[in-house]
């Protein structure tokens, strides 16, 4: 049984009309998506801006109500009552695209890293746990005093990871999680990454418009185009033999050096 589950998924948005007698406009972000993701695996959903990924990663965690199709994780459907949530949210993370705005100035990193521990209220020495989260992302303990403002770009992205692995989640989702980031440092966290799957067992969405960022990492690419899945299949497969013109796009501009 896979661990996370997507079945006819779709999600529509009413927009605002612009006369009085206009018919209300619907924008389709997603149509009708099946996805299954594996205990373990590290899959990756690819696809340019307004392909519909964010959405989809967003359903998938109980972030946003499907208008129509269902979600199931560990064989549990996910519904949008807080009670049902928090089997779901006891098991994932979330990292964000840019660590800046997903991280409150307000907030020292220490009680930024322990939030899903006071929200989740997870028992044991909370201090012990925030500490050994940093640590396990290699941050200085001695970062836990300081706010989001005084930390480097990495710094905080790297923050933003132990936050989403303080409570051992066994789903970590990161939605476009590097790609505010520069190439040096995106390359010390798609490291980080795969260091925190291995030795957590943790399985993987990771939404990004950069394939050649993804390819590295993933064991799975889903490719999404106007709110559809138009291709899937293994890293591999997909690089080697790619079948959907779209995809063949995606994989012909990635740079390479000549």
């Amino acid at each position: 049984m896979s661990l996370l589950s997507a079945r006819g998924l779709t999600r529509d948005h009413r927009l605002p009309r612009r006369t009085l007698f206009e018919a209300p406009v619907v924008r389709h972000a997603l149509r009708g998506v099946d996805l299954d993701v594996e205990q373990g695996e590290t899959v990756a959903v690819i696809g340019e801006s307004g392909s519909g990924k964010s959405t989809l990663a967003r359903l998938l965690i109980g972030l946003d109500v499907p208008t129509a199709g269902t979600v199931t994780f560990d064989g549990r459907t996910v519904s949008g009552s807080d009670r049902a949530l928090r089997p779901l949210r006891r098991d994932t993370g979330m990292v964000f695209q840019d660590p800046y705005s997903s991280l409150d100035p307000r907030m020292t990193v220490a009680r930024i890293v322990g939030e899903p521990l006071r929200a989740l209220r997870i028992p044991g020495d909370h201090r012990a746990m925030i500490t050994a989260a940093l640590e396990d992302v290699r941050l200085d303990a001695a970062l836990a005093a300081r706010y989001p403002h005084e930390l480097s770009g990495g710094q905080r992205q790297r923050v933003a990871f132990a936050r989403a692995i303080v409570h051992r989640p066994r789903l970590l989702v990161g939605d476009e999680p590097m790609s505010a980031l520069d190439v040096t440092v995106r390359a010390q966290l798609l490291k980080l990454l795969a260091r925190l799957r291995r030795e957590f067992d943790l399985t993987v969405l990771l939404v990004s418009h950069d394939l050649g960022l993804v390819q590295h990492v993933a064991d799975r690419l889903v490719v999404m185009r106007e709110g559809r899945i138009v291709e899937q299949g293994s890293a591999e497969r997909v690089l080697r033999d790619p079948q959907h013109p779209y995809t063949r796009e995606l994989i012909a501009a990635v740079p390479r050096l000549p």
